[in-house]
């Protein structure tokens, strides 16, 4: 979804033209400062997003930075000012936050994985589990803390899990004639045994998931993929289901290329943050 319909969206969804408190009780003239504050540390992102919320109530709103996006921040640390009309300050303020503190809390968990990896050879990745029209931010608040994207969309990339293969009678056939047609698109195939690896090794998939499986076992499907991989074939090895902070500091110990984590995205807690207005 485009940014513009999103942030159009939230708008029209908080009536924030029809803020009938502010329109009340805040002379329209009045002009306010507003200074928006770290209450915990974190990775901030969505700094300009934020602008833009006022920006499009007020062209007269103008906001400077204190801190950039993927900048880290402790607990009382000015983040922006914002100087304008308080009416649309106060009109603004709660949307203009659902963004920056959605995006700044994806960020600060993404970057707590990837300090608690502690590999730089292996990538944390986030997947698909997004909020629903959010996901173009989400996975941008994701690179802010260190990530990297996994596909953005189905288009993207084949990726061949449990489900379809029970649709698929010979894989290694069936991923020859994918790229006979779909030359630059690569191939994933997610894997829960060494009879599935076998059929992505002879396929040559360019990356094979080990989803859902025990350390011990994860380690064994390691070997297998490394034993019968040739030196010009060499397929990514990542890592998804049930990883969290607890556990990732051992699966990062593996030979693995890449750990994708959905929690990234659908669990992230908001970085707390507090707009403090000021009368002018």
């Amino acid at each position: 979804m485009n940014t513009d319909i999103l942030l159009n969206i939230a708008l029209e969804e908080d009536n924030v033209f029809n803020d009938v408190t502010t329109k009340e009780f805040i002379p329209k003239d009045k002009c306010s400062k507003a200074v928006l504050i770290a209450n915990q540390s974190g990775i901030v992102c969505g700094v300009e997003f934020f602008a833009r919320v006022f920006k499009a109530i007020d062209k007269r709103c103008k906001v400077f930075l204190k801190a950039k996006d993927c900048a880290k921040v402790s607990q009382g640390d000015k983040i922006l000012e914002i100087t304008g009309p308080a009416c649309a300050i106060l009109s603004g303020e709660r949307t203009a936050l659902n963004f920056l503190q959605h995006m700044s809390g994806i960020a600060t968990l993404t970057n707590k994985f990837v300090t608690a990896t502690n590999n730089s050879k292996i990538k944390i990745y986030d997947t698909r589990k997004t909020i629903p029209g959010y996901r173009e931010l989400a996975k941008y608040a994701v690179k802010c803390g260190g990530g990297t994207n996994h596909r953005m969309s189905l288009a993207d990339m084949a990726l061949i899990k449990d489900n379809h293969l029970k649709f698929t009678k010979d894989l290694t056939v069936e991923i020859n004639k994918f790229r006979k047609k779909y030359k630059n698109i690569p191939v994933e195939v997610e894997c829960e045994n060494i009879e599935q690896i076998k059929q992505a090794l002879d396929a040559k998939a360019d990356v094979i998931m080990l989803d859902n499986t025990t350390f011990k076992n994860t380690k064994k499907l390691i070997n297998v993929i490394r034993k019968n991989s040739a030196k010009e074939y060499k397929p990514e090895i990542e890592i998804s289901g049930g990883v969290n902070l607890k556990t990732v500091k051992t699966f990062a110990k593996l030979d693995v290329d890449r750990i994708s984590i959905g929690m990234l995205t659908h669990s992230s807690a908001a970085l707390d943050t507090t707009l403090e207005i000021t009368i002018e």
